[in-house]
């Protein structure tokens, strides 16, 4: 019987400095080059991501963008991929009607890029931009026409909570919102991608993919819910919200313990996991 697990990054398997310790590194590693089926699901970029993990070498997939895409945590390599149809750019335009400041993510000439209008931002999202500016896929411009080029594939907000609820409430059908506080600066995002597109159609594509019967996660939000109800066993770190706790399997150690590496540890190595 194979089995895949799958953790959440941010609050579950990074620290709260936002970086994975030695010893998450060191048992990840070790697990996986002796056959574990291991992945982790994160909101973030695949460039953003392999940072904070720069320490886990392992070759494994990695599920980014909240399920956007999967892809390969040494090469890179595009596994699998969701992006919007034609119409989400009438979305973007109705956004900046409203006096908001869309970043556009989108492949652009067959580039990742992280697309806003440097003139337009406010000053949350442009904070935000700003810790991106050395990233490869920075792409401040100045034209409407340049912010929805290319291949869309995420659309992020960061703004007052009274602005973007109406578009949470409009959009939330038709496509796979997020509407939620960042755990780390307390602002108000707003985050959209395609309906397709969540962490729990990623870990299902990518169960099918290598052929595993069970599943089992980990995870400390709300945006975990959806890959706990689809496990066979699912497990909520020690500072995860009551809302997961309540349909955990068990609860583990807190992420600054090194909990989910600690659990796998204890579980599955000696175990036969070939």
């Amino acid at each position: 019987m194979k089995t895949l697990y799958v953790s959440d990054l941010d609050g579950t398997l990074l620290r709260t400095n936002q970086k994975t310790s030695d010893f998450t590194n060191k048992i990840i590693n070790e697990l996986v080059e002796e056959g574990l089926l291991f992945s982790y699901a994160t909101a973030r970029s695949y460039n953003t991501s392999h940072k904070v993990t720069e320490g886990m070498t392992a070759d494994f997939p990695l599920i980014v963008y909240n399920g956007v895409f999967v892809r390969d945590n040494a090469s890179g390599e595009m596994l699998l991929k969701n992006f919007f149809d034609e119409e989400i750019k009438e979305v973007v335009l109705e956004l900046i009607e409203y006096d908001l400041s869309p970043i556009v993510y989108a492949y652009v000439d067959g580039v990742e890029r992280f697309t806003f209008n440097i003139d337009e931002v406010n000053d949350a999202t442009l904070e935000f931009a700003l810790t991106r500016k050395n990233d490869s896929r920075y792409r401040p411009i100045k034209s409407l026409e340049e912010l929805i080029a290319g291949e869309i594939f995420y659309l992020t907000l960061i703004d007052d909570e009274s602005k973007l609820k109406p578009f949470y409430d409009k959009y939330k059908d038709k496509y796979h919102c997020f509407f939620q506080k960042d755990m780390y600066t307390g602002n108000q995002w707003l985050e959209i991608i395609p309906k397709n597109a969540s962490k729990a159609n990623a870990i299902k594509q990518l169960k099918d993919m290598l052929n595993c019967d069970r599943l089992v996660v980990f995870g400390d939000g709300v945006n975990d819910i959806d890959m706990f109800e689809i496990a066979d066993e699912a497990y909520a770190v020690e500072n995860a919200v009551d809302e997961l706790k309540e349909i955990a399997t068990g609860v583990i150690a807190c992420n600054d313990e090194d909990g989910v590496a600690k659990w796998l540890y204890e579980r599955v190595k000696g175990e036969s996991i070939k």
